[in-house]
């Protein structure tokens, strides 16, 4: 035989060789994908559901304990994220005064913060109690007749005066029985005692913060022994990724929200907005739960509205500056601030989101919203990483 034709043979055997290899795979292949079928069949077994019934009731068990403690675990809450937030700036100070112990530099924290922000409060509110001088004086103008109300409210003010009987609202008000006033002065003087109170629960936050802070480091390394020994792996995995979720959303969206409050402290000045500097830190402070900042737009709309009946303006063009400083500023921090601060963005959807706040909102108050999108976030990771993925 020559050549050509051992070639030809060795080129066959090969070709079966390789045949019988992939057929001996297929064959090696169909235990494991009636295994993995199996296993997908019954994977929901009694001691799964057990488990998995006892850890819903745990949930809501704590969840309704936290809402049962809001008011007192609140202020705790609140201490955490601000500790949480300066914890770096400790750790500057430790690295730039070579320090060991925690004391000094939390003092030196804290004093610098509560004196920038009383810097802050000292400069702006001479122009914030000019404001609302300039704002009472024009309601007393127009409610003791001084001041001519313009032209355009006219209408309106006449179609309230006609469908609205005032004698008829005075008259209900003085008829009203004494012990219908005893208990309204009751139940006042019972909120007054409750805002003391939370007064009072409030400013332990500060020191709750400094406790906090000192032993931070303590306090971090030594909540893993909640966790008993079998399952602290697996719970140190989570509470990882919830320490990652909230570095990813806390601290940059802090730093998008200062710098909106910049954005909109400025546009409101350009625009001669009375209030502009407390707008535009209500902006900035509740641009940290998303959308929310929109709910500004109520008290801008009233201020516009008392601040036209002077004469000075017009409502409807001092309006739309307003509105065109909402959209100058919203597009800067969406499109020029947010890409390069917040690199990790949480991924949800805005209904998503808006049901996450409306759902942690009403089950543990603002504590919830705060908590909201970054848990929610991780919830969903976690579903799609070992639920989804495993089905």
């Amino acid at each position: 035989m020559n050549g050509y034709g051992v070639k030809f043979i060795d080129a066959r055997k090969s070709g079966a060789s390789g045949f019988r290899k992939t057929m001996d795979a297929e064959k090696a292949a169909k235990p494991a994908e009636k295994k993995s079928e199996r296993r997908g069949r019954y994977y929901w077994n009694i001691d799964r559901i057990m488990k998995l019934i006892i850890f819903i009731g745990l949930g809501v068990a704590l969840i309704w304990l936290c809402n049962y403690l809001r008011n007192a675990l609140l202020p705790f809450v609140v201490a955490c994220a601000v500790a949480y937030l300066l914890n770096p700036i400790v750790a500057w100070h430790m690295r730039v005064l070579r320090l060991k112990r925690r004391g000094i530099p939390t003092i030196l924290t804290v004093v610098e913060v509560t004196a920038v922000l009383f810097l802050i409060f000292w400069l702006v509110t001479p122009y914030v109690v000019k404001d609302l001088h300039e704002l009472n004086d024009i309601l007393t103008g127009i409610a003791s007749g001084r001041t001519p109300l313009p032209r355009s409210y006219r209408p309106v003010v006449g179609f309230i005066s006609s469908h609205l009987d005032l004698t008829h609202i005075m008259r209900n008000i003085e008829d009203m029985h004494i012990d219908t006033l005893l208990n309204k002065g009751y139940n006042l003087i019972e909120q007054s005692a409750e805002v003391i109170i939370h007064t009072v629960e409030w400013l332990l936050t500060l020191i709750y913060v400094l406790f906090i802070l000192i032993d931070y480091p303590t306090i971090v390394s030594g909540f893993k022994k909640i966790f008993p020994l079998k399952y602290r792996p697996r719970a140190m995995r989570v509470v990882d990724d919830v320490k990652q979720s909230m570095n990813a959303y806390f601290r940059g969206q802090g730093k998008v929200a200062l710098c909106a409050v910049v954005f909109y402290c400025v546009g409101f000045m350009i625009v001669k907005l009375p209030l502009a500097v407390p707008m535009g830190i209500l902006v900035g402070v509740l641009y940290m739960i998303p959308y929310f900042q929109y709910i500004t737009l109520i008290p801008v709309f009233l201020i516009c509205l008392i601040f036209s009946l002077g004469g000075g303006v017009e409502f409807w063009p001092e309006l739309g500056k307003c509105l065109l400083v909402y959209a100058v500023s919203q597009s800067l921090c969406d499109y020029v601030v947010t890409p390069h601060v917040m690199k990790h963005e949480l991924g949800l959807n805005p209904a998503i989101i808006l049901l996450s706040l409306s759902i942690w909102g009403t089950l543990l108050g603002i504590m919830g919203m705060i908590i909201a999108l970054p848990v929610t976030a991780l919830m969903m990771s976690y579903y799609e990483t070992y639920i989804s993925n495993r089905r």
